[in-house]
């Protein structure tokens, strides 16, 4: 799989993360034509989606077919509904109740977690009516009201208090090759809706997420969430990609070259000392970025089209690469993870998922945004120091 590169150079001289809306786009596209035709696409952006940038992610996810948006929290969607986005969009956490009220006038669907939390809904007062999800605990035993607990806690439900829209749950297990764990949440998960529907028979379902897109585990039913794979990126190695294009690319550059003679101690500790004599190239990109320490003698970039290892303990604003005899010159574009090298392998060196691998890019890391190879507009993401102007992020041409 190809990421597609901006044409020209990047006037970077540290690190930075393409953004192929394109590739985001068609990834849409590609799972909206997976799916029944009475059946809805979410694109999940929470997280500032995945790292990529909500507001220019929710924009080219809305073009490739998505019908509906998830975040986790009631910044995230006042996010995008500031910048002009009127999407249906699900906040898929609980809310405080003290924000609730601005959540319901920005015309977000809510999420009750528990029995209180589907209280403190109900109460709020005037119109119009909080929309409500009810999360369903069949297996995660992480959030949602008990399948038990759903025919007293429907029974008593104000109808003149909230519309109860949707029920959700979520698989545990759905990217595993073992599925009996998903047959059993499915089958949990049946029971309540059909618990549910008696009293509310328009009630929307939902429980598949992106490995039932990719050929894992779940089932269609009203709408399924797609999360890791919009972005390109398998939720498990053994699940098939198809047709589906990674979106982001990390870059950064060299810094400094220095040619060393073999035992030469390499950063913090000397942890790496290379048998022969060698050139250590110096690259500006650290933990504090999000490239994970875990890297330390153990990671691999690409250099002057080749992969490098990384030698010694990554810094927090550094990581030095043995380069070998190389033809590389300072100021040359080193790849971190995209081409030639996918976020799943770094991540899987690094002894996490690819998933935390995007989330966890620092907001100090610009985000590019491409569009038919070309840079339309560049953004520093701060979604986890609080929302994003939306005036920082320009739309893409066609003004959606």
């Amino acid at each position: 799989m190809n990421c597609s590169r901006p044409s020209g150079n990047v006037p970077y001289e540290r690190t930075w993360a393409t953004v192929n809306l394109d590739a985001l786009a068609h990834n849409a596209r590609v799972m909206r034509r997976a799916l029944p035709a009475e059946t809805d696409l979410m694109a999940v952006i929470k997280a500032g989606a995945y790292g990529h940038g909500a507001v220019p992610v929710a924009r080219a996810a809305i073009e490739g077919g998505a019908t509906w948006l998830g975040v986790v929290t009631v910044e995230e969607a006042l996010e995008i509904r500031g910048a002009g986005i009127a999407e249906p969009l699900l906040i898929l956490g609980p809310v405080p109740e003290p924000s609730l009220p601005s959540a319901v006038a920005a015309g977000c669907s809510l999420t009750a977690t528990s029995a209180s939390g589907l209280q403190a809904l109900c109460r709020l007062p005037g119109t119009p009516r909080p929309r409500v999800h009810i999360e369903v605990e069949t297996g995660m035993t992480r959030l949602g009201v008990g399948v038990d607990e759903l025919s007293d806690l429907v029974r008593r439900l104000d109808p003149a208090a909230i519309t109860l829209e949707g029920l959700f749950t979520h698989f545990a297990s759905a990217d595993e090759r073992d599925q009996s764990a998903t047959r059993a949440q499915l089958l949990a998960f049946e029971r309540a809706v059909r618990t549910v529907r008696r009293l509310h028979p328009g009630v929307r379902r939902h429980a598949s997420a992106s490995a039932y897109l990719v050929g894992g585990g779940g089932a269609a039913l009203d709408m399924v969430r797609a999360g890791i794979a919009l972005y390109g990126v398998l939720p498990a190695p053994h699940l098939n990609a198809g047709e589906l294009r990674p979106v982001m690319t990390l870059s950064t550059r060299i810094v400094r070259l220095r040619r060393v003679s073999a035992g030469t101690a390499v950063s913090y500790g000397g942890t790496y000392r290379p048998p022969a004599a060698t050139t250590i190239a110096t690259v500006p990109v650290g933990y504090a970025d999000g490239y994970p320490r875990s890297l330390t003698n153990a990671g691999q970039m690409v250099a002057g089209g080749a992969r490098v290892r990384v030698a010694g303990r990554v810094c927090m604003d550094y990581t030095m690469l043995d380069v070998g005899g190389l033809a590389v010159a300072e100021g040359d574009e080193v790849t971190v993870f995209g081409d030639g090298l996918p976020v799943e392998e770094v991540a899987a060196a690094a002894g996490t998922i690819p998933h935390e691998l995007l989330c966890r890019i620092g907001p100090r890391v610009p985000r590019l945004y491409v569009r038919e190879g070309q840079v339309i507009s560049c953004a520093a993401l701060r979604w986890s120091l609080g929302p994003v102007d939306p005036g920082d992020v320009s739309p893409p041409p066609d003004g959606r």
